[in-house]
């Protein structure tokens, strides 16, 4: 892990607030942008290191940015057998058991591949997430089985071309296979396998306290396990197995690490709020979504209050958190937004749109969701209700584009909201490679001068008058008092405004950016000079199109 000391960090955020700057011209072809303002005596609150995760980061990667976190998750995780070292892909590769590659399969579980995720991020100093099962069952071999034989289950619709025998569960005639056996791949795991993992990985590198591994997701996305893993689990998961499953596998983590962290329900999207893989099996065949099944089984209540009700009545009575965080993962909904392309304008205007229902109670997402999402004030509100004390996730997101500079600016300004509104631990899933756009929007926020420059760790108030077009995030650094300020110009078109900070500034800025005009680096731009006011300072600044703009401040 790379340490750098303050005096090579240089750089500094400018806040903007209470003062006000003298409105200046646009500079010559840049039009007039909104008033942005900064104060960094206001609305100060602690930005979780965790909101910058990613999951299955490179070394290198994860090296140069001091990753903060990072997670083992995803479909194949959910059946993982950690004595094998192997994972049923499920829907996603044919069901099949697929080893992963090990120097030495006769040593294991040393040496598996899960061991290697937590020695990596041992060595660049990042938190580990790991995905624990309460599915039930694991690939029962270190083997290449699969769940829908077509020797033994007939003619399917499509097979591996490597593996013709592995088919993927669905007939000629479009019907689903049924009836299949789940022991053709998997055997059945419970509470005493997780602990027995946890216990192999508390022997090698400690407990959550002493430098292991720090968290652990129950399962992944189990509201829809009658799709991703049907050969296992046909039928939905009801709300009462997710529950009992939580309470099982979250108390035998808590019995093999007291010190770990558990996040859960990992929910796959929208729908994860109100509805149980039961009601939505069911009503995703029948239609019944106004009067799903497993209601009456939740007393009424959408499911994700449900939850947490329940998760605290388990403390309630056992004294014992068996839930720290509550995560829901979220993905743009929104045609061409979520793992799509860079250079459409009309999706790339989307994109930048669509990044406000993360947070604002006006904005109606423009997807089949057709309602205000707010997620993160979401999250906290029912934590509040039902929950209180109960941390927040989204363990996976992904708003597109990484390798344009559309998809940057996008994550740059979702990191921002994410800081802003308090989310306590976010893993972008597809990280993007290290040239990459969506790379550089981190490194703003990591190491913005390629020396260890961080975006400040406490939160201040930042607002713009058009946050759709110069959105603006202020954070002071606890360490040297930096007052850091993210704009992301998202208008597409040059833009000058004024800006005023009020609290502590300095008589100049850094200034670093991003954005078209160099995609393959962050550019230190030069410094920006500020004028005194009675509150703090101001000045006014052009902001160039589709760019990310960092100031840098201290007294």
């Amino acid at each position: 892990m790379r340490r750098t000391s303050l005096s090579l960090t240089l750089a500094v955020s400018l806040t903007v607030a209470g003062g006000v700057a003298a409105a200046a011209a646009p500079a010559s072809g840049a039009a007039e942008g909104p008033r942005l303002s900064v104060d960094s005596t206001a609305d100060r609150h602690r930005i979780s290191p965790y909101i910058y995760g990613m999951n299955f980061a490179d070394e290198a990667l994860a090296e140069e940015l001091r990753l903060p976190v990072r997670r083992w998750g995803g479909n194949a995780t959910t059946r993982y057998h950690y004595r094998y070292d192997t994972t049923n892909r499920a829907s996603d590769w044919f069901f099949e058991n697929i080893a992963e590659e090990n120097d030495d399969p006769a040593a294991l579980p040393d040496g598996s591949s899960t061991d290697e995720f937590v020695e990596q991020d041992r060595r660049t100093g990042t938190a580990t997430v790991l995905t624990v099962p309460l599915i039930g069952w694991a690939p029962k071999a270190r083997d290449g089985s699969c769940g829908f034989s077509v020797a033994k289950y007939g003619p399917q619709r499509r097979t591996d071309e490597w593996r013709p025998d592995c088919g993927d569960g669905v007939r000629p005639d479009g019907t689903p296979v049924t009836g299949n056996d789940p022991h053709d791949t998997s055997v059945e795991v419970g509470p005493e396998y997780v602990r027995d993992w946890i216990g192999h990985l508390t022997g090698k590198y400690g407990t959550a306290a002493r430098g292991g591994v720090r968290f652990y997701n129950l399962d992944n996305e189990p509201d829809i396990w009658h799709g991703t893993h049907r050969d296992v689990h046909p039928q939905g998961a009801s709300s009462a197995e997710l529950r009992d499953q939580g309470y099982l596998i979250g108390a035998a983590v808590k019995r093999a690490d007291p010190t770990a962290k558990t996040l859960g329900p990992v929910g796959w999207g929208w729908t994860s709020w109100d509805y149980s893989g039961l009601d939505q099996e069911t009503c995703g065949r029948t239609g019944c979504w106004a009067d799903p099944p497993d209601r009456p089984a939740r007393d009424g209540m959408p499911f994700a209050a449900w939850y947490l009700r329940e998760m605290k009545k388990y403390e309630d009575q056992h004294r014992l958190r068996v839930l720290d965080y509550f995560d829901m993962h979220f993905y743009p909904q929104a045609s061409g937004v979520a793992f799509g392309r860079g250079g459409d304008p009309a999706t790339d205007a989307l994109r930048l749109r669509s990044t406000r229902a993360l947070w604002d109670p006006s904005y109606t997402d423009e997807s089949w969701i057709n309602t205000p999402v707010r997620l993160v004030p979401r999250m906290k509100e029912v934590i509040a209700a039902q929950y209180p004390g109960t941390r927040t996730a989204v363990t996976e997101y992904n708003w597109g584009a990484l390798d344009h500079v559309n998809g940057a600016l996008a994550q740059a300004d979702v990191l921002g909201i994410f800081g802003r509104e308090g989310l306590d631990l976010a893993t972008l899933w597809g990280p993007p490679s290290a040239d990459q756009p969506g790379a550089h929007a981190f490194r703003m926020y990591l190491n913005y001068d390629g020396r260890g420059g961080r975006f400040g760790d406490v939160g201040v108030r930042a607002s713009s008058a058009d946050q759709g077009a110069l959105a603006v995030y202020g954070g002071q650094r606890s360490a040297d008092g930096a007052l850091t300020v993210m704009v992301v110009n998202k208008s597409g078109t040059e833009l000058t405004s004024p800006v005023s900070v009020k609290g502590a500034c300095g008589a100049s800025a850094k200034v670093y950016r991003y954005g078209s005009a160099d995609t393959s680096a962050i550019v230190r731009a030069p410094d920006q000079r500020t004028s005194r006011t009675a509150q703090g300072c101001a000045f006014t600044h052009t902001f160039p199109a589709d760019s990310i703009t960092l100031f840098v401040s201290r007294r």
